[in-house]
């Protein structure tokens, strides 16, 4: 990878995170109905994921450029984590400040994508010893590397985004339980959950690299974390076609976001797919993987697009137009990192 090239990598979630905080402080900005203070923050928040993945990308490119030192290890990975923090405290701030159900909604929503921005930042974490992957690729037997993860670090690391991931499903179901009082727990209920898929998503990602770098991935484990993502964005996309086919219109438009979370589910795969088909072999398409989320990407801009016209008969598709143009920038930047994953490991 040339410099010119890693510099385009990096610039791409910085982009995407100025683009979801630029987009939802417009649509916060530009009128004052229920709609927008629920969209608003929703797409600003999104911004926090991209800044977490511009540290993931950083970690993993200055090691293949050669010019990753010790501040970049621990900073960068810091910013993933204190986007998370930043984020969730805007979550829980903008629901007990609010007595709105735009205020309920949208905040338990921006707390679970604090969750998902923390397993990005684990992410980020999991690959300060990125390079292992590819000397360990190379090898034929299993012994750890010195300088590699110890085992208790990596089962931190791994158990850490389990956490994450068990929380944020957790949560979901505590709002889904509690449906019956309000619409608003319904709908903040299922986006909670295509988050948790996302979160779910995101160990396997996080296990994958920590497995490879200690040179404990086994021939079983191609198979599983790549099922284990395709699985939770075919899970989000049907139960998000399943809540389309809700009689209140205010419940089914949840559906939109649903298929958009799984859509984010499925750029992930991209990575955790692109990881295993290449260890120990030689895969001559892997440099068509990164076209994965390129494709989630614009299948999420294209049903935003759709959903803007709707937005003219009903304003209930005004949420999930403005949610899903934001999922977009998601997906495009994850395009940035399993591109780097791609460089980063055909050397």
């Amino acid at each position: 990878m040339n410099y010119g090239i890693s510099i385009l990598f990096r610039a791409i979630p910085l982009l995407m995170a100025l683009f979801c905080f630029g987009y939802g402080a417009f649509v916060l900005d530009m009128g004052t109905d229920t709609n927008r203070f629920v969209a608003g923050p929703v797409v600003f928040s999104l911004g926090m994921i991209c800044i977490a993945l511009f540290a993931t990308a950083g970690t993993i490119i200055r090691q293949i450029i050669h010019t990753y030192s010790t501040a970049a290890k621990y900073a960068l990975p810091i910013i993933g984590y204190l986007a998370a923090v930043v984020c969730f405290i805007g979550g829980m701030t903008y629901i007990n400040d609010g007595s709105t159900v735009a205020h309920f909604v949208a905040g338990h929503v921006i707390c679970g994508v604090a969750f998902i921005t923390a397993c990005v930042a684990t992410t980020a974490t999991s690959s300060t010893r990125f390079t292992f992957i590819t000397q360990n690729s190379k090898k034929t037997d299993h012994a750890v590397p010195a300088k590699s993860f110890s085992s208790a670090q990596a089962d931190i690391l791994i158990i850490l985004a389990v956490v994450f991931a068990v929380t944020t499903w957790v949560w979901a179901f505590w709002l889904l339980g509690q449906s019956d009082i309000h619409t608003a727990y319904y709908v903040a209920g299922h986006v909670m959950a295509g988050l948790a898929c996302i979160c779910t998503s995101l160990v396997a990602l996080v296990a994958t690299i920590v497995r490879q770098i200690r040179n404990s991935y086994s021939g079983a484990e191609r198979k599983w974390w790549p099922a284990l993502v395709l699985v939770m964005g075919t899970l989000s996309i049907l139960w998000g076609l399943w809540v389309l086919t809700n009689a209140d219109p205010g419940k089914s438009s949840t559906g939109y976001i649903m298929i958009g979370l799984g859509l984010v589910c499925y750029s992930i795969s991209s990575k955790v797919i692109l990881l295993a088909v290449i260890w120990r072999n030689v895969f001559k398409l892997a440099n068509r993987i990164p076209l994965i989320p390129v494709l989630t990407a614009l299948t999420c801009l294209f049903l935003s697009a759709f959903l803007f016209e709707m937005t003219t008969l009903n304003d209930i598709y005004f949420v999930p137009a403005r949610v899903l143009a934001g999922l977009g920038g998601i997906c495009f930047t994850l395009f940035s990192i399993v591109s780097i994953l791609e460089s980063g490991t055909s050397n």
